[in-house]
C-alpha cells in the first residue's frame, strides 16, 4: 500500500508543475523571467494550461479519500488484497487522467475518473468489514 501511496504522491507533485510550465514556459508571453519574479502579472493560460490545471483540481479533491482509506488499510493491517488492488486501480487512473483530459476526446476523461473511482471503492470494501 505504501508504494501506491507514493506512486500517487509523485503524480500529484507532476501535476503540481503542468499547468506553471505552459503558462510559463510553452506560452508566447510567458517567460522565465516573468516565473521566477513576483508573478504580479501573470500571461494568460492557454487552454491545454487550463485542463492541466482542471485535471489538478480533480485529483486534489481526489487525493484526501484515496490517502484517508489507504492509511486507514495500513493501519487496520488490511493493506493486501482488494484493497491494494483498489489503490492500484485509483493510482494507474489517476495517471492515465491527465492525458485523458488534457487530449479532450468528450467522454475519455469521465471513464476514467469512473475506473479511479471503481478502484475507491475496492479500497472501501476491502477496509469495510475491519472497521
Amino acid at each position: 500500500m505504501v508504494y501506491w501511496i507514493f506512486v500517487v504522491l509523485l503524480t500529484f507533485f507532476v501535476q503540481c508543475m503542468l499547468a506553471p510550465i505552459v503558462r510559463y514556459l510553452l506560452n508566447a508571453k510567458g517567460s522565465v523571467k516573468i516565473a521566477l519574479g513576483p508573478r504580479d502579472n501573470q500571461p494568460d493560460m492557454p487552454v491545454l494550461g487550463g485542463r492541466f490545471d482542471r485535471a489538478l483540481r480533480n485529483l486534489m479533491e481526489a487525493l484526501p479519500i484515496f490517502l484517508t482509506l489507504a492509511l486507514l488499510a495500513e493501519q487496520k493491517g488490511v493493506a493486501g488484497g482488494i484493497t491494494e488492488l483498489g489503490a492500484a486501480i485509483f493510482a494507474v487512473a489517476r495517471i492515465v487522467y491527465v492525458p485523458a483530459y488534457v487530449s479532450g476526446i468528450p467522454g475519455l476523461r469521465s471513464v476514467v475518473w469512473m475506473v479511479g473511482s471503481a478502484g475507491l471503492i475496492a479500497m472501501v470494501v476491502g477496509i469495510w468489514p475491519h472497521i
